[in-house]
C-alpha cells in the first residue's frame, strides 16, 4: 500500500498489462520529464548561459596561452579577468541549480510512492542479449546487480523512459545546454 495509490491506481487500471505496468511507469516518467524541461525553460536564461560559458571558455584559452608564454603580466591580467567572472560564474551555477532544487523533493516523493506500490515496484522487463549490451547494462551491473541480468526492474525502466522523454522534450523546446 502506497500513499500515492490514489494517483497510481487509476493509471494502473488504464494499463493494458496491470500485472506488469510498463506503460504506467512510462507515463509517470514522461510527465516528470515534461515538468522538469518546462521548469528549465522558464527558469534558465539559455542565451545568457551560453554567453557566460563562451566567456569562460575564451578565458580558459587565454589562461593556457599566458601560462605557456610564461609572461607574468599576461598571467596577472588573465587572473584579474577570472576574478571578475567569479560572480557571473556563481550566477550561472545558481541559474542551473534552481530547477533541480525545485524538482528534487517532488520527484523523491513520487519515486518512493512508486516503490510502495506493489504492482509498480515489481515490474520486470525481459530483454534480449543484444539489448543488454546496447543499454549498457554491463556498466549498470558494476554498481547494481540483479539475479537475472537480462531483465530491467521498474527503476531501470523509469530511468530509460525519463532520459529518453527528457531528450525529446528538450529538442521540442529547443533547449541545448552544450
Amino acid at each position: 500500500m502506497s500513499y500515492l495509490d490514489f494517483l497510481l491506481n487509476p493509471l494502473l487500471s488504464l494499463d493494458p498489462t496491470p500485472s506488469n505496468p510498463i506503460l504506467t511507469i512510462f507515463i509517470i516518467a514522461t510527465i516528470i520529464a515534461f515538468i522538469i524541461v518546462v521548469l528549465q525553460k522558464l527558469l534558465i536564461d539559455f542565451d545568457k548561459m551560453h554567453e557566460l560559458q563562451a566567456e569562460m571558455k575564451a578565458l580558459q584559452k587565454e589562461f593556457q596561452a599566458a601560462q605557456k608564454s610564461g609572461d607574468p603580466k599576461a598571467l596577472a591580467k588573465v587572473q584579474k579577468k577570472q576574478a571578475e567572472l567569479l560572480p557571473k560564474n556563481k550566477e550561472l551555477m545558481t541559474m542551473q541549480l534552481k530547477p533541480t532544487i525545485i524538482t528534487t523533493i517532488p520527484i523523491l516523493i513520487i519515486y518512493y510512492g512508486m516503490i510502495g506500490n506493489y504492482a509498480i515496484s515489481h515490474v520486470v522487463i525481459n530483454i534480449a542479449s543484444v539489448q543488454y549490451y546496447l543499454l549498457l547494462i554491463p556498466v549498470w551491473n558494476i554498481i547494481w546487480t540483479q539475479a537475472n541480468p537480462l531483465t530491467i526492474n521498474f527503476f531501470g525502466w523509469y530511468i530509460l523512459a525519463s532520459f529518453t522523454m527528457s531528450f525529446i522534450f528538450r529538442r521540442i523546446f529547443g533547449l541545448n545546454t552544450m
